[in-house]
């Protein structure tokens, strides 16, 4: 599953206007405009060729996206001492499955059971202690990294939530 089908599959099940997909961007630090993130959203096959204008979204586009979402989502958060002012940072080398499932989780404002009901709508049944492992810090010794499979189920669970 490639970053753009997951900023896709998230447009659809938050029904995202496009003026407001620029605005998450711009809230999680970078500018786009409308025609470029259209472009990011083009559906591509395996069997066909990408047009010259597709834009393809690297991990640290999609970590934007996600901390923007929160912004979004929760409104700006005060800066803390020492903290500086403006979007989170980005740094793009966690999965991005892993840091889709944490960020949602935050934007949302989402306990560990709503997590496990929002998985269990889409077709998945896992329990706390498994769910707990993918939400960890990657440096963690009991860390899980989560696969395609997961994510799918997780925003398709996410549509039937948000758009019945």
């Amino acid at each position: 599953m490639t970053n753009n089908d997951i900023l896709i599959r998230l447009r659809y099940a938050f029904d995202i206007k496009n003026v407001d997909m620029v605005e998450i961007f711009k809230l999680g630090g970078m500018n786009y405009t409308k025609e470029e993130v259209l472009n990011m959203l083009i559906k591509i096959n395996d069997e066909e060729e990408a047009p010259e204008t597709y834009i393809s979204c690297n991990n640290k586009m999609l970590e934007a996206f996600l901390n923007g979402l929160i912004t979004f989502k929760r409104g700006p958060q005060k800066p803390k001492e020492g903290q500086a002012e403006g979007p989170l940072p980005v740094s793009g080398k966690e999965s991005p499955n892993n840091m889709l499932l944490k960020k949602v989780k935050i934007a949302l404002s989402l306990t560990t059971e709503e997590m496990l009901e929002i998985l269990y709508d889409g077709g998945i049944k896992v329990t706390k202690g498994e769910l707990g492992a993918i939400l960890r810090n990657p440096s963690h010794r009991n860390y899980k990294e989560c696969g395609d499979s997961f994510v799918r189920n997780f925003l398709r669970g996410l549509t039937y939530k948000y758009r019945g």
